[in-house]
């Protein structure tokens, strides 16, 4: 073994660590340490020589430490040995030197010595005398027993090392040594052990000696100086034969002394000789208790070696001891000639004659052991041509003798230890076999042995079961004779000379190998060697046959080969062998002699036996052959009167008979109606027709009517059948049925079998007959006897064979002419079943059975009942011509084939199986679609009965259709079906389904499926898995080529969903068959749905839901629906079908299926939809006329057309969000909402274009595309639904980018001047989100852009149509130039003004926003046009600081800021910008410290405001109210006398005073003050009141 370096270093630092620890004292640990050493040092081929010299140093001193244990000094003195292995010298040297002269050693120091010798025998023996010497001077001073024995020892191990030496010197490395000298101490050393430690030796040290002692004495022999002495020390060896203990060891001894004298060629001295014989033979004789079988082993060497050496004397001494009647001595010494024999030894051959001589003494021995071991000598000596042609024949016929004498002794059992004694007889039996079986027939000189000769043991009984032996030596030889004869120029074969022996006539050989070969048809191999031996023995039977049977037998046996056959084919084929040799031979005295030889053989078979049954029939058959009439008359006669000498009398007569009349149908019946009128006196039907012994009973008559009916010719039979048969049996069985000439009940069941079986044989006969013509008179009576029979039987039990046999007769009868009528036969058929099916489980009817017989019976009558049962349904369906017959027959097994007992289920399969399969010939119109669905799903029932025949039923009906199959494939799956485990059963049952549904002929699937449905509903959970699978394989093969059938298939799945929902698999099933049917016609299944009533049942969501979860076929189901939307909305009018197809889509999108690819179509038909829809009522569909299972609080809805649309677009966009297409809305939930009101639609539409994801720009191309038609749509609705989503696209640069806005620019702007104002509004915000999308646009379309926006400022009925275009204006206007607005400048100012108190927050803000951008765009040509607005506008500006609206305090800040200096007020800036700049001071304060600067700057302007303040008096908002009146207050305290006299102080005063019964109280407060401010300043200027 070679290590690698790692490995290496690995282990020398394993041995390091070890060495380390053998340093320690720890003596506990030593033992597991030297026994790892061990394996190591002998599993390595190089060891490190520091190690090496460690070790050895470590292991020599521990193996001579008295202090350790001793089996630790043991394993290290191995270690020793094996470290030789790595470095011999220094081991010897180490061992050597603790091995000094004169001085007592270690004991393990020896030890060491022996075991290096024996191991390294080449580099130990160039020590050996050194050692041998030294060893000489210490047996002196050896005491100690232990001691004693290891010198043993070593003198056993040095003796093997010198003897191996002395015969093996050549083989040695080294120059020869002289080997005397070696044997010399060897001689020396062995003289003193036997002289002095021998004779007083204890046991064990005796052991020790005898183990020396064969070594050592065989060493010796080699010289001649010291033979004498070496075979003088045998005499003790044999004394020490005393002890089990010991005894191997002698022998041991003993062979290795006999070896060596052999291989020296010594002649032992006659007296050591015997000696020797006697002693070993007691070694293997031991009578009192069996020998140790390692010492009979090596004892029997011995007697091996002596064969060799002198076989003579050995015989002698055999033939001897045999002598005596010791069981033992015989077993023995014929075991040792076995031995001998079998070893082949030359020259024991010389003594053939004197071993058979001594094998007859004791074959009259009936010791069981002697016997078995004469037959194994015998065959030994077979086997080995120990058999001599004059002697050798005695020992063949006693191994014949010992089966007879078997047979014979179990005859006459002894009644003490019977079975003992059974048990060994059948031992001999067994033995007697074997060597038959073994026996080679050409070995030298066997030949004249056995010829004729053996031809003695083939017809009598007793070598019945030798037969098979027997035959093939019969074969073997005359095969051999033959082969010799075709090629040796003379002939040589074999002749038959009787000599002193009988040898058996051509009849008994014929009769006798007939009968034997009948059972080469149930495959033993007697009856094939019978068959065998008839081939080629015609010479020896009859000369005329020799040519028959060269052409017959071949023929014969050509079933045979490899297989078995038909029981009754081979029987007909054998009698028609005996009827054409019988013909061939045309001897009349021949034929008779052979009948007598048949006669004489009827005791040598059991009555129930093959060979029997086949006896009388062959002897019915020569009688049949037979020319001499008066001979078989006077046989007849013979067999009627004394019918006990066949055995069973009904049998037998009943076949002899039967078969006779084949050829003797006149005389057969002339017999039997004369052996009836004899009779004609009173007697009871239960005794026989002769009175006073065992005869024929009138049962018995009957039956050989039935038999000779069956058997007569047919030409004859029919003109005979009505008055000399069936009326003789129909008399027969009514006066066993009568009791004093009165009719009764009848019980008898042998009557009613027997009856039966007449009838049932006369149907065969009349069927067989094939006479078109021919009418059966009592056809319908002898079936009516029949159904009685069946009618009577207990549907309880089935304790008699009556149904099973009156079954088969119905089912003959009824192939007669006259026909009988389809319901004739379905009474018939329905009557049986009902008689059998219901019958209790097999294992209940057979626990009625009292003994295990009895419950075999009761189940052969079951599987016989069952068998009949379907053979007669079998026959009435396929003889009928008529497939709808044949049908309605089929469907009496329905209600048992769903039977929920599965016993009647089995029992219904199992004849259903018989139907369907074997070569049946069915209508040509017969379907097969529903009886498959019927019976497939059962492949996978609980019983693997049921499996196995549903499976072999469902292939049938392919075959019955003519459709051929792959046969083994399905076989080998149906075999599979014997498994319990259901995931296998339904693996194979859909292998199954996918090999055959592609044969299903396409107009019987809707049948297939009918009846798949109705096992979906009813049948266990394994079948209904089976259902389903076998439905979706056959639609997956099938589903193409069903368009015509496609709207049934539909409304039967349809019918079974109420039902199938409430077994969810079942309805799983259902939905993907659905499914399956879409992916091949998916256009005609959306249809067929799309008819279902609004709203969607569970049902119809349910399968829409089915559909789209197929991912295969859920883009095509999309695909359809949008289709067929489209198609519904090519007039832009919504209707109900359009709805639906909403519905449809909501339930496929629903359950996730993917939108990216169908995205832009269906959002846009969609959204079309919805806009359709919007504010309509349809009403709903009438409901369709198929079940309906409402569920618990489940009520019926009438639809909302734009509800239903919006939820479908609601799914649409959130799958879409789920696959980025689309973002969440601004509007929430609430978007839906706002999308289905017509109020807020567009609202909607906005909000849902916003949320488009934009990034996608592909996508939203393409539905820009789609909905561009929508700007020109005849429906109004859709044409707002367009115009709103685009005006939220067309603030997108990239849609400009990529899209085609030109157009929608085009018809933004014409739908800016509909009469509509929500798609004026839509429209407008379109053109003003132009300005974000494409500022380029703008430029270039202003002029048509701004006449479109600014006409909105005129629908001043709807504020949404001016608050949009005012934004629109801002927009657009941050893009233009003051001279591309210049021409409508003052039209947008005069406008926008108009708009600053607007009660729409939205409008007034984008109004004050619009007006700020304005300031920009005046230009010279409007700035003092603008100048004046503002003086116009700035009271609302002021006024509006305090808006209720925040943001438009805001606005009016910075337009205010914006438009000052356009006053030239720019001082008033800073003023506004302090004023303001923090958050809004009171409006008192602001409004007087503004009026202080302003009435500085421009008193006109002050004026201005009070001149514009009085219509804010009246304002809805109570803030602007209170701001005017504060505003009036600081602009009267600011004005110049002047301008107060310019007051309108009386119409001041009434509004102020007015303004005092404000509701608000700072309205109320404000007018106060003002109140007083106008007092004071008209004090001030003495202007009165």
């Amino acid at each position: 073994m070679t290590l690698s370096t790692e490995e290496s270093i690995e282990m020398f630092g394993d041995i390091n660590l070890t060495l380390g620890m053998l340093n320690k004292e720890d003596i506990v640990n030593k033992e597991d340490i030297y026994s790892h050493l061990t394996s190591v040092i002998q599993n390595t081929d190089i060891l490190d020589d520091a190690i090496v010299q460690r070790l050895i140093y470590y292991a020599s001193k521990d193996m001579r430490d008295n202090n350790m244990l001793r089996e630790i000094r043991m394993l290290a003195g191995e270690v020793l040995v094996s470290l030789a292995a790595h470095d011999f010298n220094s081991v010897m040297y180490e061992v050597q030197s603790n091995f000094r002269i004169l001085e007592l050693p270690n004991e393990f120091v020896v030890l060491a010595l022996a075991e290096l010798a024996t191991s390294y025998v080449s580099q130990s023996i160039p020590f050996m005398m050194m050692t041998l010497l030294t060893m000489q001077t210490m047996l002196r001073l050896a005491e100690d027993e232990r001691m004693k024995g290891t010198f043993c020892i070593a003198l056993e191990k040095f003796s093997k090392a010198i003897y191996k030496y002395v015969n093996h010197w050549r083989d040695f490395p080294y120059p020869r040594l002289d080997a005397n000298r070696l044997s010399d101490k060897i001689f020396m050393l062995f003289r003193y052990i036997m002289e002095n430690w021998a004779p007083l030796a204890s046991p064990m040290q005796t052991l020790s000696i005898v183990k020396a002692h064969g070594p050592t004495v065989s060493l010796l022999l080699h010289r001649e100086d010291f033979r004498g002495y070496a075979l003088g020390q045998v005499p003790w060896l044999l004394n020490q034969y005393k002890d089990k203990e010991i005894d191997f060891h002698v022998t041991q001894s003993l062979k290795q002394i006999l070896t060596a004298a052999v291989l020296y060629d010594i002649g032992l001295p006659r007296s050591l000789r015997r000696s020797i014989f006697i002693n070993l033979l007691q070694q293997i004789c031991r009578a009192p208790e069996p020998p140790v079988k390692e010492n009979e082993m090596e004892a029997s060497s011995c007697f091996l070696i002596l064969a060799h050496s002198n076989p003579g004397e050995l015989t002698e001494f055999f033939d001897e001891q045999i002598r005596s009647n010791n069981e033992a001595i015989r077993v023995g010494i014929l075991t040792l000639l076995r031995l001998a024999v079998n070893a082949d030894e030359p020259r024991l051959r010389d003594h053939i004659i004197s071993i058979e001589r001594t094998v007859k003494i004791v074959m009259g021995d009936l010791s069981t052991k002697v016997r078995n071991s004469v037959l194994l000598l015998i065959q030994t000596m077979c086997e080995k041509s120990y058999i001599e042609a004059r002697e050798g024949w005695p020992l063949i016929d006693y191994v014949f003798s010992q089966f007879a004498t078997l047979n014979r002794n179990l005859e006459k059992p002894v009644k003490t230890n019977f079975h003992e004694n059974e048990k060994e007889e059948e031992s001999v039996r067994e033995t007697s076999l074997e060597v038959l079986k073994t026996l080679d027939p050409l070995v030298i000189g066997m030949p004249q042995v056995l010829w004729p000769r053996i031809l003695t043991f083939v017809v009598p009984a007793e070598y019945t079961e030798a037969l098979e032996p027997l035959f093939s030596i019969i074969r073997i030889l005359i095969m051999a004779e033959e082969k010799k004869k075709h090629s040796a120029k003379e002939s040589t074969a074999l002749v038959i000379s009787t000599g002193a022996v009988k040898l058996p006539s051509p009849q008994q050989l014929l009769a006798r190998l007939l009968v034997i070969s009948m059972p080469a048809s149930l495959g033993e191999l007697r009856g094939a060697g019978a068959i065998g031996l008839l081939k080629i023995v015609p010479e020896i039977i009859h000369p005329k046959l020799v040519d028959l049977w060269k052409t017959r037998l071949p023929e014969l046996l050509q079933p045979l080969e490899g297989k078995n056959i038909s029981t009754v084919l081979w029987e007909t084929m054998l009698l028609q062998l005996l009827k054409e040799s019988l013909w061939k031979i045309s001897d009349v005295a021949w034929t008779i002699q052979l009948t007598q030889d048949f006669k004489q053989q009827m005791g040598s078979y059991s009555n129930n036996s093959t060979e029997k049954k086949f006896l009388w029939k062959a002897l019915g058959t020569t009688l049949a052959c037979c020319q001499d009439s008066d001979f078989v008359n006077s046989q007849i006669k013979e067999f009627l009167t004394a019918p006990n000498q066949l055995g069973d009398q009904r049998q037998g007569i009943t076949s002899i008979l039967g078969y006779c009349a084949e050829n003797h149908l006149d005389i057969v019946l002339k017999v039997l109606k004369t052996f009836q009128n004899q009779e004609k006196f009173f007697m009871n039907r239960c005794k026989s027709l002769f009175s006073g012994k065992k005869s024929l009973t009138k049962t018995d008559v009957m039956v050989i009517y039935g038999a000779v009916a069956l058997h007569a010719p047919k030409k004859q039979l029919l003109s005979r059948l009505n008055q000399d048969i069936i009326s003789q049996v129909l008399f027969l069985h009514g006066q066993c049925s009568q009791v004093l000439g009165m009719s009764v009940m009848n019980k008898d069941m042998d009557l009613q079998m027997s009856f039966t079986r007449s009838i049932t044989e006369i149907g065969i006969a009349v069927q067989d007959a094939e006479d078109q013509g021919f009418q059966f008179s009592y056809k319908e009576m002898l079936i009516g006897y029949m159904l009685d029979f069946i009618r009577d039987e207990p549907l309880d039990s089935l304790a008699s064979p009556i149904r099973w046999k009156a079954l088969i007769a119905v089912r003959y009868l009824s192939k007669l002419k006259p026909q009988l009528s389809l319901q004739d036969h379905l009474n018939i058929l329905e009557e049986n079943i009902r008689r059998l099916l219901p019958l209790p489980p097999l294992e209940n009817l057979k626990s009625e059975g009292q003994t295990d017989k009895d419950k075999e019976h009761i189940q052969f009558l079951y599987e016989r009942s069952m068998d009949a049962l379907g053979k007669l349904l079998k026959t009435m369906m396929w003889d009928n011509v008529n497939a709808e017959d044949c049908q309605e027959m089929f469907n009496l097994l329905r209600m048992w084939l769903v039977s929920q007992k599965e016993w009647e289920r089995e029992r219904a399969f199992q004849i259903t199986a018989k139907v369907l399969t074997n070569d049946i010939e069915a209508p040509e119109n017969f379907k097969i679609g529903s009886l498959l669905g019927l019976l497939a799903p059962h492949s996978c029932d609980t019983l693997p009965t049921i499996r196995q025949a549903a499976a072999s039923s469902t292939i049938g009906l392919f075959y019955i259709k003519g459709i051929h199959l792959e046969v083994e494939r399905l076989q080998g799956l149906q075999e599979g079906l014997e498994s319990d485990d259901v995931q296998v059963q339904i693996k194979i049952s859909s292998k199954i389904a996918k090999i055959v549904s592609k044969f299903i002929p396409n107009e019987e699937i809707l049948m297939f499926l009918e009846e798949m449905l109705d096992g979906l509903e009813s049948l266990n959970p394994t079948c209904t898995k089976a259902c389903g699978i076998w439905m979706i394989t056959v639609l997956k093969q099938q589903g193409a080529a069903l368009e015509d059938q496609l709207l049934e298939i539909l409304g039967t799945i349809y019918h079974h969903m109420p039902v199938l929902r409430q077994k969810e698999e079942s309805f799983q099933f259902m939905l993907e068959a659905i499914s399956q049917i879409a992916s091949f016609h998916m256009d005609t299944v959306v249809v067929n749905l799309l008819q279902k009533p609004l709203p969607f049942d569970r049902d119809t969501k349910t399968l829409w839901k089915a559909l789209a979860e197929k991912p295969a076929s859920s883009g095509k189901l999309l695909q359809a629906l949008i289709d067929k939307l489209e198609t519904e909305l090519e007039d832009d009018i919504a209707r109900v079908e359009a709805i639906s197809v909403a519905c449809a889509m909501y339930e496929v999108i629903s359950v996730g299926t993917s939108v990216t690819r169908l995205y832009p179509e269906l959002f846009t038909l969609l959204l079309k939809l919805v806009s359709c829809t919007l504010g309509q009522k349809m009403p709903t569909c009438p409901w369709s006329h198929r079940r309906h299972v409402m569920q618990q609080g489940e009520q019926q809805q009438i639809p909302d057309p734009c509800r239903l649309s919006t939820a479908t677009l609601k799914c649409l966009q959130a799958q879409a969000m789920r696959e980025g297409l689309a973002k969440e809305s601004d509007e929430g939930d609430n978007l839906w909402t706002v999308l289905s009101s017509p109020s807020t639609h567009h609202i909607g539409v906005c909000s849902l274009a916003r949320s488009m994801a934009v990034w996608q720009h592909g996508v939203i191309l393409d539905i820009m595309e789609q909905l561009l038609s929508s700007l020109t749509s005849s429906s109004e609705n859709y044409r707002i639904t367009g115009a709103a989503f685009f005006s939220e696209l067309m603030k997108e640069p990239i849609l400009w980018k990529h899209g085609n806005l030109r157009n929608v620019l085009i018809l933004m702007d014409q739908s800016a001047w509909d009469s509509n104002a929500t798609l004026r509004q839509m429209a407008i915000r379109g053109l003003g989100n132009t300005a974000s999308g494409a500022p380029h646009k703008v430029k270039k379309h202003k002029q048509l852009m701004l006449e479109s926006i600014i006409r909105g400022l005129y629908h001043l009925a709807r504020t949404e149509v001016v608050c949009e275009s005012l934004k629109a204006l801002k927009k657009i206007l941050e893009l233009l130039t003051d001279r591309d607005v210049s021409f409508y400048f003052k039209e947008i100012v005069l406008q926008t003004r108009t708009f600053f108190e607007d009660e729409q927050d939205d409008v007034r803000l984008t109004a004050i926003f619009l007006f700020e951008d304005l300031a920009s765009l005046t230009g010279r040509r409007w700035k003092i046009f603008f100048a004046e607005e503002i003086k116009k506008s700035l009271i609302s500006f002021l006024l509006h600081l305090w808006d209720p609206n925040p943001k438009i305090g805001v606005a009016c800040r910075d337009v205010l800021m914006v438009c000052i200096p356009f006053l030239g007020l720019q001082e008033l800036c800073g003023v506004l910008d302090r004023l303001l700049d923090q958050d809004l001071p009171r409006a008192r304060d602001f409004y007087r410290q503004f009026c202080v600067k302003m009435a500085k700057k421009n008193q006109e302007i002050l004026w201005i405001l009070h001149t514009h303040s009085f219509t804010f008096f009246t304002s809805t908002w109570e803030v602007i109210r209170s701001a005017a009146v504060k505003l009036t207050d600081a602009v009267v305290l600011n004005l110049t006398s002047q301008y107060v006299e310019l007051l309108d102080r009386e119409q001041l005063t009434t509004r102020l005073q007015a303004l005092r019964q404000d509701p608000c109280i700072s309205v109320q407060r404000a007018a106060e003050a003002a109140l007083q401010t106008l007092l004071r300043r008209c004090k001030e200027t003495s202007i009165p009141l």
